[in-house]
Parts: C-alpha cells; sequence; structure tokens
C-alpha cells in the first residue's frame, strides 16, 4: 500500500487563502489602528505639543480635532486654564481642590519676630509658549516644581525681613508683601512661560505670645487714648466754667457801673406787682427807721 506526504493542489490553495486572508487582517488592522492614532482630541483650555520619536517638532495642535503621522509622531498635553498654587496648613491640605498644594513659608521679620506666611499664586502656562515649555522642563509639574514652587518660597521667605512684625500685623502690610511678590515674581515667570494674574497673602501666621502682646499694647493704647481724652474733656469743662464766671462776673460790674436809685425803683416796683400784689405808698424799714414814700 502505497502513502504520500506531498499535499494536494487544492490544500495548497486553500492554505494560501487562508493566509492571504489573514495579512489582507492585519493590513486592515494596522491600517485601522494607524487612523485611530492619528486623529487627536484637543479640549478647551489645553493645547497639545506634537513630538517625533520623542523629540519637539515645534508644532502645536489647538482645542478641536487634529490630525498626527501615527506610530511616529506623539503629543504632550498642557494645560492652560488658570491654576492655583497655594501654601497652608497641613489640616487643610485634605479638603483644598487647590491644584497645587504646599506647606507655609517660615520666616522672620525685621525685628526677628518668626511669622509663616500663607498665600496664593494664581496663574496659567502660555499656550504660545508651550513648545519652550516641555522641552526645557518636560512637562506642567516640573514647570510648578522648579519654578513657580522654588522661586515664589524663595521670594517669600526674603521679602518679610523687610518690614517689622508690627508693619506686618496689619492688613497693609500684607498688601504691601503681596505687591512685592507679584513685582518680583512676575519677569522670572514671562521668562519661563507662565502668565502671572495675581498674588494674594492670605494669613500670616504668628507665635501666640506675640499675638497676645500685640493686643495687650493695643488695648494700652487704646486706655491711654481714654484716659488723654477724659483729661482733654476735663480741661475743656474747666475752661467753661471760667469762661462762664468770668462773664457774670463782668455782667456784675456792668450792673453796678448802671445801677442808679430811679433803676433800684423801677426794678423793685416791677419785682412787687409781678407777685400780684399793689405796692405800698408807704414802707417802713424796721432796720433803718425811716420812712420811703414811693410815688406811683
Amino acid at each position: 500500500m502505497n502513502y504520500t506526504d506531498s499535499p494536494s493542489a487544492q490544500e495548497v490553495a486553500r492554505v494560501k487563502s487562508y493566509v492571504g486572508k489573514i495579512v489582507v487582517a492585519v493590513l486592515l488592522g494596522i491600517i485601522g489602528l494607524g487612523l485611530l492614532f492619528s486623529i487627536k482630541s484637543v479640549d478647551a483650555g489645553e493645547v497639545a505639543v506634537v513630538t517625533r520619536f520623542g523629540a519637539v517638532t515645534g508644532r502645536v495642535l489647538y482645542p478641536g480635532v487634529n490630525t498626527i503621522v501615527p506610530f511616529i509622531e506623539g503629543v504632550k498635553y498642557i494645560n492652560t486654564k488658570f491654576m492655583l498654587y497655594e501654601t497652608m496648613k497641613p489640616e487643610d491640605v485634605k479638603n483644598s481642590k487647590t491644584d497645587y498644594k504646599d506647606g507655609p513659608v517660615d520666616t522672620t521679620t525685621k525685628d526677628g519676630q518668626p511669622v509663616d506666611v500663607y498665600y496664593t499664586i494664581t496663574f496659567s502656562i502660555d499656550p504660545t509658549q508651550s513648545t519652550w515649555v516641555i522641552n526645557k522642563f518636560g512637562g506642567e509639574s516640573a514647570l510648578v516644581d522648579k519654578i513657580i514652587r522654588a522661586q515664589t518660597r524663595s521670594i517669600a521667605r526674603t521679602l518679610p525681613a523687610n518690614f517689622s512684625a508690627e508693619e506686618l500685623y496689619v492688613g497693609v502690610g500684607r498688601n504691601k508683601v503681596a505687591k512685592e511678590i507679584f513685582n518680583e515674581i512676575q519677569p522670572i515667570f514671562s521668562r519661563n512661560g507662565i502668565i502671572l494674574d495675581s498674588v494674594l497673602v492670605r494669613e500670616l501666621g504668628w507665635d501666640p505670645s506675640y499675638v497676645k502682646a500685640i493686643s495687650e499694647k493695643q488695648m494700652a493704647s487704646v486706655q491711654i487714648d481714654t484716659e488723654a481724652n477724659k483729661a482733654l474733656q476735663a480741661k475743656y469743662q474747666k475752661e467753661a466754667r471760667i469762661t462762664q464766671a468770668e462773664g457774670q462776673a463782668k455782667e456784675q460790674e456792668l450792673q453796678k457801673l448802671t445801677l442808679t436809685p430811679q433803676l433800684l425803683q423801677k426794678l423793685w416796683i416791677e419785682a412787687w406787682e409781678k407777685g400780684g400784689s399793689q405796692v405800698p405808698q408807704i414802707i417802713t424799714s424796721d432796720n433803718a427807721g425811716m420812712f420811703l414814700n414811693v410815688a406811683r
């Protein structure tokens, strides 16, 4: 009995057909994946920097549907919306919705008083500088860490040394520090593709003993002012009494100069009649032992 190991022509054709179908399917899959990977959607508030084998091409994709060369080009997204960097207390970190959170900056004032600075930086990444940002820092997080965090903390630690603790304790002092931080970091941000919107010093954390001392000082100052006001009021009251007495004395002096027997008689008659009685024609003076005839 003879056996043959050679496949028949029909079987060979069938295998070739299967292989061809597989190849076509693979090619169609690759093409489909290529088309899928070539389409890049960019949302509002972000841009995408195109890279080719990891290198930045200089091409930037803006919000909308965009295409790239599949398997060769890729993209790196950058958030261009306004973001917040804040220093805060550890217990506030959990509930904060700030984009970037950090601890307070501890420093000292001109007169050596320790103070913690709590501030907020509002910023965005300049979309026109996104290629440079990716080239220089690799992404948003590195940019925030190396520029925003490092620079603002350094400046916030240095500036309070220009003010006394008492100057910073009032709200005007905090506003001055915020303004100076803004002026210091604005050119640094601009050079690194960051748009600085605002700087706010929310709070200055003082040692409890200093707060107590300031409160006592303010209370003492208020008490001094109160006592000064009382003394000034007493002085004015004294001067008013003196002025009134002087006026009365002058009035009496003038009356002495202007009183005549006829005027006295007239005043006496008016006073008598004012009481509702008739003026008697003869009045006896027991003390003087004389009679006064009053003519009506």
